[in-house]
């Protein structure tokens, strides 16, 4: 993976990390807890605020029409690290 952008602002927020993976954009969500795994916190709400956050990053960038997925990388208390590929598809968030 080749890192595109870290803390990539948008009119509607902040992206953790905008990668570039064998053609597809890659949008990383970074959740660190210091209780249970992270994955959790990144609910219904969550993701359909990423996908607006995605969206308007892809028109600023004029990359509409690109491959994108959703991945989340979750940081335990402990340190340990869980990278989720492909965590939640866009088309499928309510």
């Amino acid at each position: 993976m080749q890192i595109l952008a870290r803390n990539a602002r948008t009119a509607f927020g902040e992206i953790d990390i905008v990668a570039f993976d064998h053609g597809v954009i890659v949008f990383i969500e970074v959740k660190a807890r210091r209780a249970g795994t992270g994955l959790e916190a990144v609910d219904a709400r969550k993701q359909r605020r990423l996908s607006r956050l995605a969206t308007a990053f892809l028109s600023g960038q004029g990359w509409l029409g690109r491959a994108a997925r959703f991945d989340v990388i979750a940081v335990a208390s402990d340190g340990a690290c869980t990278h989720v590929a492909n965590a939640f598809d866009c088309a499928s968030v309510p």
